[in-house]
C-alpha cells in the first residue's frame, strides 16, 4: 500500500496530461479521485500506525552500496501524508472552479498530481538517497507549477528564483546526506535515526549539519533565503495554497523534524537553526505588515510561521519539538484556507490590491466570515488552533535552554513577532472586508459557487474544533506523530485550553493588545503606502538575488568563457586532450611507472601489412582533414576497416561486428552533414595559405596526437602485461553462463552484469538523438520563396530537368548500384538484423548490433528513393521506437522487483519447443529488445534530420543562383 500511495499520483499525472486541453472537468474529476484514493489509503493505515508499528516496503536497488527503494511510514510520516493528500483533495475541488477554461487545465492537474507524488515520496522515503531524489523532484515540479502562466514575466522570474534557491540548497543537502550515510555506514533511515551519538561525535558532524541545513533552510524560505517565496505568488492561487500550507515549504521543517533526534542538541545546531529561525520569525512578520497584495501578505506570514517552527526545533527540548509538530499541523489548516479565500476575492473582484478593496463583507458575507476566523487563528486568538500552539511556543521560549544571548532574547522576539502577526491579520481583515463601499473594481463582487467555498468551510471548521476540543480531535494524531519522532524521550504535555494565569498567557495578552494598538497607529499609513517596509528597502531579496546572479553569470562566467572557452570544436577538443594528457603525466610522475619487459615475438607479415595500411589511412585522413574532407572521410573509413579486421584477427568478433556496422552508419551520416561545415582550404601547396602559424598549428596538433596515442599504448601495455591473481575477465568468464544464461560474455556483461550502465547509456543516446534533431530542425535552411515570374519559370524548368528532386532528392542515379537492388536489400537486412538479435546472447550479435544493422536498411532506402519516397511507403516512427525501447528496458528492470530481486536481475532457463527441442531463454533478451528499439529509433531520427536537410539544399541553392542571374541581367 505504501508503493501504491506514492505511485498513484504519478499514474494520475500521466493520465491527466493525456486529456484534451479543453476538457477541464474530466481532469478535475480524475485529480480529485486520485487525491481521495490516496487519502483513503493513508486513513486505512492509521490503525496499524497508531499501534506503534513502522511500516516498511523494501525493494533491492543496488544492495551492495546500501541503495534500496525503501518506503517507510511511522506516525510522523503518516501525519504529513495525511496533510498532503487531504489538503490536496480540497485544493483540487477549489481549483475546479478557480481555473479559467482558457487555461490548459489538464496540464495544471497533471503537474499538481506529480507534485503530490513527489511530496509523498519525500515524507515516505526510508532511504536517504531516495529522499534526496524526491526532494529535487519537488523543486522541479514546483518550478513548473509556479511558472504555469509562462506568458507572465513575473511567473517566469518567480519560478526561476525558486528553482535556483531550492535547487542549490537541495544539491548541498544531497552531499550532506551522502556524508551522513558514510558516517553511519548505511543510508537506511532507521539505521540513521538510531545512530545519534555516533553522528554527533563524528568529526564530519559540523560539515554534515551545515550542508543539510542549507537544503532545509532554503526549502522552507528561512532567512537569508526567504525572498524567493513572495515571488512565487505569481503562481495560480491553488498552487500557492498547496505549496505554502502542506507541501513545498513544509519539506524543510519536515527534514529538520525528521533528523532532530540525531542532529539536534549541539551548540552548532542551536546557533545556526536558532539564528535563522528568530530572524525569519521577526522579519517575515514585519514585512507582512507593509504588503499591499493579499497573497504577498500571506506569503510573508508563511515565512514568519515557518520561522516559528524552526525556532522551536532549534531549542533542543522535547516539549519544543512537540510544539513544532503541533504548529506544523495548525499552520497548514489556517494558511490553506486563507490563500483560498484570497483567491476567491481575486477571482470575484479582479484584484488582490488591498488599497482598492474595502467593504466586501456586504457583498461576500460567508467568505468574509470564513476568512476572518482563519485570520484570527493565524493571529493566535483563543479558542482557535493557532492559539494553542502559540501558547506552547511561548512556554518554551521562556525556558532556559542555553546560557547565552540568543536564548535570552527568544521570548522578547517571540512576543514582538506575535504582536506583528496580530497587526497584519487585523490589516487583512479591515482592509478587505470593512470600510467604505468598494468602487472602480474590475468585477462586481459576489459570493463564489458553493463548492468553491466548501474547502475553506471544512478547514475553518477544523480550526474551530481543534481550538475548542483539542484533546478529542487532534490529540491522538499528534501523540502518534510525536511518539514516532521522540520515542522514549516523549514528554508529558497537555492540550488543555486553560493553563491558569501564567507568563505565556501574559505574553499572549501583550501580543494581542499591542498588535491592535500598532494597527490603529499605522492604519492610515498602511492604506496609502507604496514604498514597502521601512528600514529594509535596500535589503530587498530580489535585488540582491539579481545582483548575485548577474555577477556570477554575466561577469565571472563570461570572463572565464572569454579566456578559456571557444565556439569552435577543435580548440575544445584540444583542451580536453591536453587536460587528459596532463592528468596522465601527473599520475606517472607521482606514482611511478614500472611496466613489464617487452618481449618481441614474430609478427605475421599479413597482419603487419594490414596495420601499415591502417596507419597510412590514419595519417592521410589527418593530413586531408584540413583541405579535402571527403578524401579524409574515405581514408578514415579505411582506418576503421583495418580496426575491424584487427578485432577479427585477435578473436573479438563482437567488437568487429559492432565496429563495422557503426563505421557504415557514421560514414553515411557524416557524408550527409559534410556540406554544412565551413569551407576549407582548396590548395595545400599555395604558399600564401600555408603560413608559418598554420604549419605550427598543425605541428602542435600532431604532437597532441602522438602523445595521446603513446599514452594509450602505455596504459594498454601496462594493463595487459601485469600479473594479477584474479582478473575481471576471469570473473565474467566463470559466471556468464551460470548466472547470466549466455555464452557470449560480451553481451551478457552489457545486458546483465552491467545492465544498469547500459540503461544509462541508451538514455544518453536518446537525449543526444533528440538534441541533434532539435538543432538541425532549428538551423534547417528555409526554402527561399521566388519573388518574380521569371524566377518561377527558371525554377519550374529546373524541376522538369531534375524530376527526382521532386520526390526527395534521390542520389541513386549517381551510384553504380541500381536503386531497385537497394530497395530489395531492405528485407535481407531485416533478416540479418533479426539474426544478429536472436543469436546475441550466445554468439556474436545483440540488440545494439541489430539496431545499427536495421538502420542501415533505412539508410539504403533513403539513398535509393529519397526522403519523400521512403516516408510515403514505410512507417517511420523513430520517436515511438525510442520511447518504446526505453520503456521496455526500464520495465525489464522493474519486473525483477516483482519477484523480490534487485533491479535488472535476469533469469535464464531452457524452453522445450516441438521439433526444435530445447532453446535457451533469458529475460535479458527483453532488455536487449529495448536496446534494439532505442538504437534503431535514435539512428533513424538523426538520419531523417540530415536527409531532410539535404533535400532542401539543392533547391535553395538553385533559387540563389536564379536570383543572381536575374540581378545580373537587370
Amino acid at each position: 500500500m505504501l508503493l501504491v500511495l506514492v505511485l498513484a499520483p504519478f499514474a494520475g499525472s500521466l493520465a491527466a496530461i493525456c486529456i484534451p486541453t479543453d476538457k477541464a472537468t474530466p481532469a478535475a474529476w480524475l485529480s480529485g479521485g486520485v487525491a481521495l484514493f490516496c487519502l483513503a489509503t493513508a486513513a486505512g493505515l492509521y490503525p496499524v500506525i497508531a499501534s506503534g508499528r513502522v511500516l516498511r516496503y523494501d525493494v533491492h536497488w543496488l544492495p551492495e552500496f546500501g541503495l534500496n527503494f525503501t518506503l517507510r511510514m511511522d506516525g510522523f510520516a503518516w501525519m504529513f501524508a495525511s496533510l498532503v493528500t487531504a489538503i490536496g483533495l480540497l485544493v483540487v475541488v477549489y481549483a475546479r472552479y478557480y481555473m479559467s477554461a482558457s487555461d490548459p487545465v489538464p496540464r495544471f492537474f497533471s503537474l499538481f498530481l506529480a507534485f503530490m507524488g513527489a511530496m509523498l515520496g519525500v515524507v515516505l522515503s526510508g532511504n536517504l538517497i531516495l529522499l534526496a531524489i524526491f526532494w529535487e523532484l519537488t523543486s522541479i515540479v514546483s518550478f513548473l507549477l509556479i511558472g504555469y502562466w509562462h506568458h507572465n514575466a513575473h511567473a517566469r522570474e518567480g519560478a526561476r528564483m525558486a528553482l535556483t534557491i531550492t535547487g542549490t540548497g537541495g544539491l548541498s543537502m544531497f552531499v550532506g546526506l551522502m556524508l551522513l550515510g558514510h558516517i553511519v555506514g548505511s543510508y537506511d533511515l532507521d539505521v540513521v535515526l538510531s545512530s545519534g551519538d555516533l553522528i554527533r561525535s563524528d568529526p564530519l558532524y559540523t560539515t554534515v549539519l551545515a550542508l543539510i541545513l542549507l537544503g532545509a533552510l532554503t526549502k522552507s524560505a528561512q532567512f537569508p533565503f526567504h525572498f524567493w517565496l513572495p515571488h512565487a505568488m505569481a503562481a495560480p492561487t491553488p498552487v500557492s495554497a498547496y505549496l505554502h500550507s502542506a507541501t513545498l515549504v513544509k519539506a524543510g521543517v519536515f527534514l529538520l523534524t525528521r533528523l532532530w533526534p540525531v542532529l539536534a542538541g549541539t551548540d552548532a545546531w542551536f546557533w545556526i537553526v536558532g539564528l535563522a529561525g528568530l530572524s525569519t520569525l521577526l522579519l517575515g512578520a514585519y514585512f507582512a505588515i507593509f504588503q499591499q497584495d493579499m497573497k504577498g501578505l500571506l506569503a510573508y506570514s508563511t515565512i514568519s510561521h515557518l520561522g516559528l517552527i524552526t525556532v522551536l526545533l532549534s531549542l533542543g527540548s522535547p516539549l519544543a519539538a512537540v510544539a513544532a509538530i503541533f504548529h506544523t499541523m495548525n499552520h497548514a489548516t489556517f494558511k490553506a484556507s486563507l490563500f483560498m479565500a484570497a483567491g476567491i476575492i481575486d477571482h470575484e473582484t479582479g484584484t488582490r490590491d488591498m488599497r482598492r478593496l474595502s467593504g466586501l463583507f456586504r457583498h461576500m458575507p460567508f467568505t468574509a466570515t470564513l476568512a476572518m476566523v482563519a485570520s484570527a487563528a493565524m493571529a493566535g486568538v483563543p479558542l482557535l488552533n493557532g492559539f494553542l500552539s502559540k501558547e506552547m511556543f511561548f512556554a518554551e521560549a521562556i525556558e532556559t535552554h542555553k546560557y547565552n544571548i540568543l536564548d535570552t532574547m527568544t521570548p522578547y522576539v517571540a512576543t514582538l513577532a506575535s504582536m506583528f502577526a496580530v497587526t497584519y491579520s487585523l490589516r487583512f481583515i479591515h482592509s478587505v472586508f470593512f470600510g467604505p463601499q468598494p468602487h472602480d473594481l474590475p468585477k462586481m463582487p459576489h459570493e463564489p459557487p458553493h463548492w468553491m467555498r466548501a474547502p475553506i468551510e471544512f478547514l475553518v471548521f477544523a480550526c474551530l474544533v481543534v481550538g475548542i476540543v483539542p484533546s478529542w480531535t487532534i490529540g491522538p494524531f499528534l501523540h502518534t506523530a510525536v511518539k514516532s519522532v521522540l520515542g522514549d524521550a516523549t514528554p508529558v504535555y497537555s492540550l488543555a485550553i486553560w493553563h491558569g494565569w501564567n507568563l505565556p498567557l501574559f505574553m499572549s495578552v501583550i501580543a494581542l493588545v499591542g498588535g491592535v494598538g500598532l494597527f490603529l497607529i499605522m492604519k492610515r499609513y498602511l492604506a496609502t503606502s507604496v514604498e514597502g517596509p521601512p528600514f529594509f528597502r535596500r535589503l530587498e531579496g530580489q535585488r540582491i538575488f539579481e545582483r548575485v546572479l548577474v555577477t556570477l553569470s554575466w561577469k565571472w562566467a563570461r570572463s572565464i568563457e572569454m579566456r578559456a572557452g571557444t565556439r569552435r570544436l577543435q580548440p575544445q577538443m584540444r583542451i580536453l586532450v591536453a587536460v587528459a594528457l596532463l592528468a596522465g603525466a601527473v599520475t606517472l610522475l607521482t606514482q611511478g611507472f614500472k611496466p613489464a619487459a617487452i618481449v618481441l615475438r614474430s609478427i605475421d607479415p599479413a597482419f603487419a601489412l594490414i596495420w601499415l595500411i591502417g596507419m597510412i589511412c590514419a595519417v592521410g585522413a589527418a593530413y586531408q582533414a584540413k583541405f579535402h574532407r571527403l578524401a579524409a572521410l574515405v581514408l578514415l573509413g579505411g582506418a576503421g576497416l583495418v580496426t575491424c579486421i584487427t578485432f577479427v584477427w585477435l578473436s573479438a568478433p563482437d567488437l568487429a561486428v559492432t565496429q563495422l556496422l557503426v563505421e557504415i552508419v557514421t560514414t553515411v551520416l557524416i557524408l550527409l552533414g559534410l556540406r554544412w561545415l565551413p569551407k576549407r582550404i582548396e590548395d595545400p601547396n599555395d604558399p600564401e595559405i600555408m603560413t608559418f602559424s598554420t604549419r605550427m598549428r598543425r605541428l602542435r596538433d600532431l604532437a597532441f596526437a602522438l602523445f595521446a596515442g603513446l599514452g594509450m599504448m602505455i596504459i594498454s601495455y601496462t594493463m595487459m602485461s601485469r600479473e594479477m591473481p584474479e582478473t575481471i575477465s576471469s570473473y565474467f568468464l566463470e559466471r556468464a553462463y551460470s548466472e547470466g544464461g549466455g555464452t557470449n560474455v560480451v553481451n551478457v556483461i552489457l545486458v546483465d552484469f552491467r545492465g544498469f550502465d547500459t540503461l544509462g547509456e541508451i538514455a544518453v543516446l536518446c537525449i543526444v538523438a533528440l538534441t541533434v534533431f532539435a538543432l538541425l530542425l532549428r538551423f534547417r535552411p528555409a526554402t527561399e520563396s521566388l519573388e518574380t515570374p521569371e524566377q518561377q519559370r527558371v525554377q519550374n524548368a529546373f524541376d522538369d530537368e531534375h524530376p527526382h528532386r521532386k520526390t526527395g532528392d534521390s542520389i541513386a542515379e549517381y551510384l553504380l548500384v541500381p536503386s531497385v537492388i537497394m530497395r530489395w536489400m531492405f528485407p535481407v537486412i531485416g533478416m540479418l538484423s533479426a539474426f544478429l538479435f536472436f543469436r546475441g546472447h550466445d554468439l556474436p550479435g545483440g540488440g545494439f548490433a541489430a539496431g545499427i544493422a536495421m538502420s542501415i536498411g533505412f539508410i539504403l532506402q533513403y539513398m535509393a528513393g529519397g526522403t519523400r519516397w521512403v516516408e510515403e511507403r514505410l512507417r517511420i516512427h523513430p520517436l515511438r521506437w525510442m520511447a518504446i525501447g526505453l520503456v521496455i528496458a526500464t520495465a525489464t528492470g522493474l519486473g525483477s522487483w516483482l519477484f523480490g530481486y534487485p533491479f535488472l536481475t535476469s533469469h535464464a532457463q531452457y524452453a522445450s519447443l516441438p521439433i526444435i527441442g530445447k532453446i535457451p531463454l533469458a529475460t535479458a533478451i527483453l532488455f536487449d529488445l529495448g536496446v534494439f528499439s532505442l538504437v534503431l529509433g535514435a539512428t533513424v531520427l538523426m538520419l531523417i534530420a540530415l536527409a531532410h536537410q539535404s533535400v532542401r539544399a539543392p533547391r535553395a541553392q538553385h533559387v540563389r543562383a536564379a536570383r543572381a542571374a536575374a540581378k545580373e541581367s537587370t
